[in-house]
């Protein structure tokens, strides 16, 4: 994928004490395939307004509850928000995925994975996190991996990233979060934490 990153990659490993990867959109292309699954959702509730794919990554890195929640808002639907994200997690995952990885994120992870504490740091559901890395190739990395249910607060509070910081056994201030959901950096910048937004809505998000 041609992504843009708000600064180089190259040489970060030497200003951090510990990177966190956001996985969905950051080191796996998910996005399009969460999407379908929500428009698979939206059809069978005969939703009247369409939900653009550019819409649906602002709320990128939030969890299914609350993105649920924000598109009943947005759309104007009659409907109970977890129902409606109960319905998208179980055809996300009945669905036979070929998520591509985002090399120029994935490779990086590996290296600094040598040489420095590296966590996962995602809004998805455990269950779809977990094997969304395993199918990757990417699960061994990561020996912390945080999503809401371990958390009072998904992105865009800062409570993940925190979390994953005490896992890790490292201060917050000496963290690079790798993110492409606004979100995400939000809920980073609030933690204390550095920030490498990946695409533009991150990019956009950080300024």
């Amino acid at each position: 994928m041609d992504l843009q990153f708000s600064q180089s990659l190259n040489g970060l490993e030497a200003q951090a004490k510990a990177f966190l990867f956001d996985c969905d959109g950051t080191l796996v292309d998910t996005m399009p395939a969460h999407y379908d699954s929500w428009q698979y959702v939206l059809n069978s509730v005969d939703a009247e307004s369409e939900l653009t794919y550019d819409r649906f990554c602002d709320w990128g890195g939030m969890a299914g509850d609350l993105v649920a929640t924000e598109i009943c808002k947005e759309l104007d639907l009659p409907h109970s928000p977890t129902e409606l994200a109960d319905r998208k997690r179980a055809h996300f995952l009945e669905q036979d995925h070929d998520h591509p990885v985002i090399h120029s994120v994935a490779d990086f992870a590996r290296l600094v994975a040598k040489t420095h504490p590296v966590a996962v740091v995602s809004g998805g559901h455990r269950k779809a996190v977990d094997s969304t890395l395993k199918d990757a190739g990417l699960a061994e990395l990561f020996s912390v991996v945080v999503t809401p249910e371990d958390v009072a607060h998904g992105k865009p509070a800062p409570d993940l990233f925190l979390l994953a910081a005490e896992k890790l056994g490292v201060d917050p201030s000496g963290c690079w979060v790798l993110e492409d959901g606004p979100p995400g950096v939000v809920g980073a910048r609030a933690a204390g934490m550095n920030v490498v937004a990946i695409g533009n809505a991150a990019i956009q998000q950080l300024k």
